[in-house]
């Protein structure tokens, strides 16, 4: 565990790791301009430490050499199952504002949800695999299911 925390265990790099995997972010300033707030030298401190630790890859832009797309390796990607795990416990026990109907599609067909996040990540699809929240939270979803059963 400790080795785990070390590795991606602060706030940043699990919202940097999270960015990558399902909103299909790829540059610096995507991750600088995602509303979490995050300092620049922050950012780049993160984003070389996960470089380092070989969960992402820097790759030069193929029309601005002076540029990089940040990318999940193997082993970033390996961490889909623990980051599904985080963003459903979340959003059952917290108001997170996602999207019920997604929650729900993660938190019933957990090994679907994780092989889509896997092709995406083999083909390069940069589509963002969470839609934009919905209004009715999922905290407050799940509550009324849970409560209903």
């Amino acid at each position: 565990m400790s080795i785990s925390l070390e590795r991606f265990g602060d706030r940043w790099s699990l919202l940097i790791i999270r960015d990558l995997m399902v909103r299909g972010f790829r540059t610096f300033k995507e991750f600088q301009e995602s509303g979490e707030g995050i300092a620049t030298n922050i950012l780049a401190d993160r984003l070389k430490k996960l470089e380092h630790a070989g969960i992402i890859t820097a790759e030069e832009q193929h029309h601005d050499g002076r540029r990089v797309n940040y990318r999940l390796t193997g082993k970033g990607i390996d961490l889909a199952p623990v980051l599904l795990e985080l963003l459903i416990w979340a959003a059952r026990h917290e108001e997170t504002g996602a999207s019920c109907a997604v929650i729900e599609k993660m938190e019933n067909n957990r090994e679907e949800v994780i092989a889509e996040v896997r092709r995406r990540w083999r083909e390069r699809d940069p589509t963002p695999f969470l839609p934009s929240f919905a209004n009715d939270t999922v905290a407050h979803a799940l509550r009324r299911t849970q409560r209903q059963k």
